[in-house]
């Protein structure tokens, strides 16, 4: 059950990726990402006040929101600093970088998750499921060979450009050490609590940091420009169930974060796809071939973890 709740949550995190970009093309960063924080807080407030309210209602259902004490409060507290920083890294270079470029560079996440799951936790992989893990990140690899002369060129351009890339690299790194302790935390506590409150903390967070880069306009009584688009609505939505089916996955004894983490990400087909076809994007063949190579290792590991 945990293979299929991991590739539910990646297609949701494709949709999540699109949405952003969508969202993205006439607002600032700062502003897309504390709204959609706060519309995910919204909808997953409704089934935490209902478990305080109606906890005969809700106890025994799948949105059950249990108590969590301070300890794990404070490693919440901790999860929603780490997630944060990661999405801010990861917003800047989605609105300066093309998405079918950031979406494969994206997907070498699990690369890095896939070493801290053989150092911390000991998981060890099948044939099928080394043979998925080698075919998408080889894929990758060879993408970014070709990707030399454009990087080279880059580099000469300015520290702007340079910017985005760290960023980058930077949320990749970032979110890899997310995943890793999304399962130290799931073996320990309820994934609908962790969520529910790593995403208030995130709104908090997100409202200081909001108003402290728009000081300015609100010491003059300016309100911030933003322009509405019902995809600030499907980020929070896409990533909202994209989240919970991870975490429910993460909770199966059985489930093994490396391989979790690789079909997460191969969500990037998704965004690809978009940036290629409706985003005109080029060097087609180059990333079709790319995602081909993701996909046949999603296959692949797939096929190892029945």
């Amino acid at each position: 059950m945990w293979i299929v709740l991991a590739f539910l949550s990646a297609l949701c995190l494709g949709g999540y990726d699109i949405s952003k970009k969508i969202a993205l093309r006439e607002n600032k960063v700062v502003d897309i990402l504390t709204l959609s924080v706060l519309v995910s807080s919204s909808i997953l407030l409704v089934p935490l006040c209902l478990s305080r309210l109606c906890p005969e209602l809700m106890t025994g259902t799948h949105f059950y929101v249990p108590q969590l004490d301070t300890r794990a409060q404070l490693l919440t507290l901790l999860k929603s600093a780490i997630v944060l920083s990661s999405w801010v890294f990861a917003y800047v270079s989605l609105k300066h970088l093309p998405l079918s470029i950031v979406s494969p560079m994206q997907a070498t996440r699990p690369m890095w998750t896939l070493v801290g799951a053989l150092l911390i936790f000991g998981e060890r992989l099948n044939g099928w499921q080394w043979t998925g893990v080698a075919l998408a990140i080889g894929s990758i690899f060879l993408f970014s060979l070709g990707k030399r002369k454009q990087i080279h060129q880059i580099a000469h351009e300015g520290e702007g450009n340079r910017g985005y890339y760290i960023c980058l690299v930077l949320a990749i790194l970032i979110g890899a050490g997310s995943g890793l302790y999304d399962k130290y935390l799931m073996r320990q506590y309820d994934h609908n609590a962790v969520q529910v409150y790593y995403t208030l903390y995130q709104a908090a967070m997100m409202l200081i940091v909001w108003a402290v880069m728009h000081r300015e306009d609100l010491s003059s009584q300016r309100w911030p420009q933003i322009r509405w688009t019902p995809a600030i609505v499907l980020i929070s939505a896409f990533l909202v169930v994209s989240d919970n089916v991870y975490m429910l996955a993460l909770r199966d004894p059985a489930s093994m974060i490396a391989v979790v983490s690789t079909i997460r990400r191969g969500g990037a087909v998704i965004g690809f796809a978009y940036g290629l076809i409706w985003l005109r994007e080029d060097e087609v063949w180059q990333k079709v071939a790319c995602m081909a190579g993701i996909c046949a290792g999603l296959v692949c590991l797939a096929m190892g973890s029945i």
